[in-house]
């Protein structure tokens, strides 16, 4: 990595966001300076990032997500490492499609989660039963769960903020023997002299050997160990969000479900199933862990609450027809 790329990655922790947005932020000013021949950004402004976020769109052919994730990493750069506004762009934020979620019914839950083994059927059983998005259910310790209040801690979900959901009574057996399966590769990990948790950056160096405290581990951990991405010791950290999704892949195609679904679906399925049994709105942004109600409210029109009363013509006519 240049030694610009690695002042950049600097601040970027310095103000403690999280390795995912590093990772992403990395990857577009990269991007960014190779498309335009490697020219120092110091050097460049508005013309070249307008080349660029019209490069992505027209031959890339990016979503607005994507496009809005490149300029915020661009920008970042400017303001915190150049030190320098960027005035006269051309582009803005692109605005996002406004699309009703799609959402899996019981039966088409369950007809998924058969095809699938453990862990992965695990996993997809917390998305649903717990609401929680994919890197929420992969990073969990053995400390969030609350077997006793039937509770799971959501540790700095989504916008840094804690939460706590339902913990699924269903899925309290098998989540038991797959903690005692993370157990043992623990123990396997301590006889080697290694087992210290994968952790954010210092708080191994904070806490030491109490990072080998076995709740401190994931519950769904990978199996093999790897070092620290930034401290450099060893550890176990936990399975990989693209192996889940292949996993999810492959037992969707053994159903005759003729839908897009990701992980996030069950997370969409777990809302509207809420509200279709009665659960009041506020409680499930709660679940959810939403700041904005309005960003709930979307269920709602999942499940048709907006028509409520309303009959369609046609089944006013069908019965004579």
């Amino acid at each position: 990595m240049s030694i610009f790329l690695n002042t950049i990655r600097d601040v970027i922790r310095t103000k403690r966001y999280s390795r995912r947005t590093e990772k992403s932020y990395l990857y577009w000013i990269k991007a960014f300076i190779i498309f335009n021949n490697k020219q120092h950004p110091n050097d460049m402004g508005a013309l070249e990032i307008d080349r660029f976020l019209t490069h992505l769109a027209v031959n890339r052919g990016v979503s607005a997500a994507t496009q809005n994730q490149a300029l915020c990493s661009i920008v970042f750069m400017y303001k915190h490492v150049i030190k320098r506004e960027i005035t006269g762009l051309a582009f803005s934020y692109a605005k996002k499609p406004k699309n009703i979620p799609c959402v899996l019914s019981p039966l088409e839950v369950i007809a998924i989660i058969s095809k699938l083994k453990n862990p992965y059927k695990l996993i997809v059983s917390i998305l649903y039963g717990a609401g929680l998005r994919l890197n929420e259910a992969l990073r969990l310790r053995i400390k969030d769960i609350d077997f006793h209040n039937h509770t799971i801690f959501v540790f700095q979900g989504k916008g840094n903020k804690d939460r706590v959901t339902l913990l699924p009574q269903e899925v309290e057996s098998d989540l038991k023997q797959q903690i005692s399966k993370a157990k043992a590769l623990h123990d396997i990990d301590l006889s080697h002299g290694y087992g210290l948790a994968s952790v954010p950056p210092s708080l191994v160096r904070k806490y030491k050997n109490a990072m080998k405290d076995f709740s401190w581990q994931f519950i769904f951990p990978s199996t093999t160990t790897c070092r620290h991405p930034i401290d450099n010791y060893v550890c176990r950290h936990h399975v990989h969000d693209s192996t889940f999704s292949k996993n999810l892949r492959f037992a969707l195609l053994k159903t005759n479900i003729a839908k897009k679904v990701s992980a996030h679906t069950f997370r969409h399925s777990f809302a509207t199933a809420l509200l279709q049994n009665g659960t009041d709105i506020r409680t499930v942004q709660t679940l959810l862990g939403h700041v904005d109600l309005r960003t709930t409210e979307i269920y709602t029109h999942v499940i048709g609450s907006q028509f409520a009363g309303t009959l369609s013509p046609f089944d006013r006519i069908s019965d004579k027809v």
